[in-house]
This record gives C-alpha cells, structure tokens and sequence, in this order.
C-alpha cells in the first residue's frame, strides 16, 4: 500500500486531468489545418460527392425502408454535427491568425522606430558634419585671405 501519493505530494497537484494535458498551441494548429482542409475547393468537391452517393444510396435502400428515407434526417443531422464543429475550430483559426497579425504589427512598429530613430541621428550627424565642413571653409578661407594680403604688402 502507498502511504504517500503524487498528488498528495506535490502541490497544486490535485489528480490527472484533461486539463493539465491540454496544449492550447497544439489544438490551435490541429483546428487551422482543419480550418484550411474545409475552406477549400477539395473538401467541396469531396463533400458534394457524399451527398450525392449518400442520396442515390437512401433511393435505393429507402425505398425498401432499410435506411435513412427521403427527409434524410441522419444526413441532416451530420451536417448538423459538422457544422457545430467547424463553426468553432474556424473561430480558434481567426483568433490565432489575429494573434499573429498583432504581433507581426507590433514588430513592423518597432522595426519603424529603431529605423526612424536611426534616420534622425544619421540626419543629426550629417548636419554636424556640414556646419564642421562649413567651418573648415570658412577658416581655410580666412587663412587664404590673410595669407593673400600678407603677400600683397
């Protein structure tokens, strides 16, 4: 017998849950791969042939009452399911690519700082070394000057 369990033992630990092996990242990409699998032409076109197979099926079978008969109440009720399904996993996918777009907009904002930020002290530097030039002129030019009039004495 074991006197001492994990979950006695380690705090916060109450028992396993599904909770504690939930990974948020893991479901969010499983729904977008969904997301993306049934926003396409494919998934479409697959779908447009079961229900035409499933349709064709019931004809034949429904008319002896084997099956899912002409309201086709079962095909009703897994469209039913798959969009009780979808309808979620396709708001996860948004809500995960709006994460990403916040994010990619946060850094293009701080990419336009760092480079404005640079622009403006380049812009400072060069202003300083124009007036530095603009000095040197000025004082090659009084030298010249004085250097011209000491020559015409």
């Amino acid at each position: 017998m074991k006197i001492r369990d994990d979950a006695v033992t380690t705090p916060g630990k109450v028992g396993r849950s599904l909770v504690s092996t939930y990974d948020r990242d893991t479901v969010g990409r499983w729904s977008e791969a969904i997301a993306r699998g049934m926003g396409g032409g494919k998934f479409l076109i697959i779908q447009t042939i079961v229900v035409i197979v499933w349709i064709a099926l019931n004809a034949v079978a429904g008319s002896k009452g084997l099956w899912d008969e002409y309201p086709f109440i079962l095909l009703n009720l897994l469209f039913s399911i798959e969009a009780a399904y979808a309808a979620p996993l396709i708001l996860l996918a948004q809500h995960r690519q709006d994460a990403r777009d916040r994010a990619l907009a946060e850094r293009d904002r701080e990419v336009n700082h760092r480079i404005l930020s640079d622009s403006e002290f380049l812009t400072r530097e060069l202003a300083a070394i124009r007036l530095r030039l603009d000095d040197l002129v000025s004082i090659s030019e009084t030298k010249s000057i004085s250097i011209d009039l000491d020559r015409a004495d």
